[in-house]
């Protein structure tokens, strides 16, 4: 019976007793089952979503055909197949023991972590945590926005592909759009960490990163006012606006001739598209239609 077709349903799970059989007979059977005991002892990246062994053997080009057999190269395949083995069944086990919460356009959900902390997550936002490995862990996977209300305890830890954030009892918010990494404290006291660079927030503090450049300022309101149906913005550029305005709805909008990185200070109401859109063109004079097909168009407004 082929290997490949033996390892790849083993790494699945889904050998019948038959192929079980063939594949315990295997000669390097055991030292495959030690790869995969050993990949519990790591940690994986951001939301690594796990290959199968077809992939990896794509990207290692190991189906190519030789032109004539080569001594050394049946050793140097066996180790590749070995490092595809373990990377695979460690990004397996990673992903299959991580609880994942994930939003839709315009959902919001709070979640209660093991140790009574409440995070609000926000629209199409993803969050990965170790539930059952939370008292030796305690780290939050974030790609998009979540509000945080942690309970006291050992260092809380919220990743991101920006940046990380590190509290011990408080209350903050993390926002990372793309290249856009914001963090707001509400309560007690955070360290954000950017690359090299380390920044402590008190209450009332925020600090922005964006094409490479760090802004600081203060909080406008006592709490993320996106966790009362209202998103608010300070002099952010009008496309990371009208993007909110796209995940809130689940709408397309299209800009004509617009400065899309014109500064906008304000907000807009997540449960009427009409004055949602008022109040982001009114400021800015521009004009919009509310298309069929959840569509909008937006332009400059005719003098």
């Amino acid at each position: 019976m082929d290997k490949d077709y033996l390892v790849e349903k083993w790494l699945a799970g889904e050998l019948t007793e038959k192929e079980e059989k063939a594949f315990e007979a295997l000669e390097d059977a055991a030292f495959l089952k030690g790869i995969a005991a050993d990949a519990k002892n790591f940690q994986a990246s951001q939301f690594s979503q796990p290959k199968t062994y077809e992939e990896f053997k794509q990207v290692l080009k190991l189906q190519s055909t030789p032109v004539r057999k080569l001594n050394w190269l049946r050793p140097l395949m066996q180790i590749a197949s070995v490092l595809i083995i373990g990377f695979t069944a460690y990004y397996a086990f990673f992903y299959e023991n991580l609880t994942h919460v994930e939003t839709q356009f315009g959902q919001k959900i709070t979640v209660e972590l093991p140790d009574a902390s409440v995070v609000s997550v926000n629209a199409l936002s993803e969050m990965a945590y170790s539930k059952h490995g939370w008292n030796d862990d305690r780290t939050i996977q974030l790609e998009g926005e979540a509000f945080f209300d942690v309970a006291k305890g050992k260092q809380f830890t919220v990743s991101t592909p920006k940046g990380e954030v590190a509290v011990l009892g408080t209350e903050f918010n993390v926002k990372q759009r793309g290249d856009f990494f914001e963090v707001r404290c509400f309560e007690g006291t955070v360290r954000v960490t950017v690359k090299n660079q380390k920044k402590i927030l008190e209450k009332g503090d925020n600090v922005r990163w964006f094409n490479g450049e760090m802004e600081e300022g203060k909080n406008s309101y006592s709490t993320p006012q996106w966790t009362k149906n209202v998103s608010d913005f300070q002099r952010v550029p009008v496309s990371q606006v009208f993007d909110e305005l796209e995940r809130q709805y689940g709408i397309n909008i299209t800009l004509d001739n617009v400065d899309n990185q014109r500064l906008f200070t304000g907000g807009f109401v997540h449960d009427n598209l009409d004055n949602a859109l008022k109040s982001i063109a009114v400021p800015l004079d521009l004009d919009f239609v509310i298309l069929e097909n959840k569509k909008v168009r937006v332009k400059p407004r005719e003098k």
